[in-house]
């Protein structure tokens, strides 16, 4: 990877935010981030990369932008006069300081999940402009069609610049209406990474780490307990990444992972972040989804699972969150407790809801309880189902090797 691949994959949504934060605007801003890097393209190979590339690229952006706008003849309408002139005699509206650079961040997403928004519109423009993921990708997490979710930003960005919406963290009583949406947000983004949601590769690294980078942001302005619980779900289930698949790509269950390899000082941070939200009053969905993440990680081997105390915690995310996802883990977790003729009950009657009808892993969970009830045919037809519904190029193939063995 060379130094400007590396510098967009570090620094890019860092630059957007700053940008952002001093254009005010979302497109200009990331015309601004695109003529930066194509300025990269040309000056570091001949000059070397500079010592700060957040200030190198911000810096860049922001007068490639204020020479758009004097080229269009538009620079009064876009920007007041008083943020240019304050733009051309100094750097006192950029911080390049690693606090400064975090502050824009956070701008940037409280920004993007303004309660003026719909939550999917939060969503899919957080999504684009925080993480960085293609309008294909956000489309492929919404199950929608990729001009759907394309208007959807569109829309987002428009409604913010008319409605004049300012670039900053909201006051702390504002907080809470935001909280939720901007938890989410960082969820879904790292479960795009954690499991990419189509596509050749099982795991994008780079969006977790954004994510889990993001999570202890928020939780260091906030010190909420979902905050804290998410960011504790998030390290817990990242230190298993090395294991998750094989060096071919292929996926390793959680059962036939090498718990040797797994991030012993991440798994130790995340419990005691989970200790940490359990301990608060307000107990919510990501603490409790990070309880049964500590189980599983704190387990020496797979048949050490306490898998009592998992399905306790799933009756009360249940109650917390209830979903039909939610009861499909449910169930699977009943399986390994009380056995498969009583977790295939339970996963028999989640599907029969019809909610998880093109959800591959409800079919597939089905068709390996049945398969250790002996049920070959019935496994046979729900893996096929499973097949047919899998976007992943890893999970076909683990679904193709799960047909051949049968």
């Amino acid at each position: 990877m060379n130094a400007l691949e590396q510098a967009y994959r570090t620094h890019s949504r860092r630059v957007l935010a700053t940008l952002i934060r001093v254009l005010g605007d979302f497109d200009t801003a990331e015309e601004a981030l695109h003529d930066a890097f194509t300025a990269a393209a040309q000056s570091w190979p001949r000059d070397g990369e500079p010592h700060n590339p957040h200030a190198w690229l911000v810096a860049v952006g922001r007068f490639k932008a204020i020479d758009r706008m004097r080229r269009k003849a538009r620079l009064e309408r876009v920007l007041p006069e008083l943020v240019f002139q304050r733009e051309l005699e100094g750097d006192s509206a950029v911080s390049h300081s690693d606090r400064g650079i975090a502050d824009d961040e956070l701008r940037l997403i409280f920004t993007c999940c303004h309660p003026v928004l719909s939550p999917d519109a939060r969503i899919a423009l957080t999504l684009r402009e925080v993480a960085g993921l293609t309008t294909e990708e956000i489309a492929r997490a919404f199950l929608a069609p990729v001009p759907t979710i394309a208007q959807r930003i569109v829309r987002a960005k428009a409604k913010l610049r008319d409605d004049a919406i300012p670039f900053r963290a909201p006051e702390l009583r504002e907080l809470e209406s935001r909280t939720e949406s901007v938890l989410h947000v960082i969820y879904l983004v790292f479960n795009e990474g954690y499991s990419a949601s189509g596509g050749e590769q099982l795991v994008r690294f780079e969006l977790s780490r954004e994510a889990i980078r993001l999570g202890r942001l928020v939780v260091e302005l906030l010190d909420d307990p979902e905050a804290v619980g998410l960011l504790a779900l998030m390290l817990l289930h990242d230190a298993r990444r090395e294991t998750r698949a094989t060096p071919a790509g292929e996926i390793v269950l959680l059962e036939e992972q090498d718990r040797s390899k797994w991030d012993r000082g991440q798994i130790a941070e995340g419990v005691a972040l989970v200790e940490r939200a359990l301990e608060s009053r307000r107990v919510g969905a990501y603490a409790l989804q990070a309880a049964i993440a500590a189980l599983h990680a704190e387990a020496p081997r797979a048949s050490d699972t306490d898998w009592a105390q998992i399905v306790a915690f799933y009756d009360l995310l249940a109650c917390a969150e209830p979903s039909p996802v939610v009861w499909l883990n449910r169930a699977v977790a009943l399986g390994m407790r009380d056995g498969p003729q009583a977790g295939l009950d339970a996963v028999e009657a989640v599907l029969a809801t019809g909610a998880l009808d093109v959800y591959p892993f409800g079919h597939s969970a089905r068709a390996e309880l049945c398969r250790r009830l002996g049920r070959v045919e019935d496994a046979r037809a729900s893996y096929e189902r499973a097949l047919r519904l899998a976007r992943q190029e890893p999970e076909r193939r683990f679904l193709e090797r799960s047909l051949a063995r049968l």
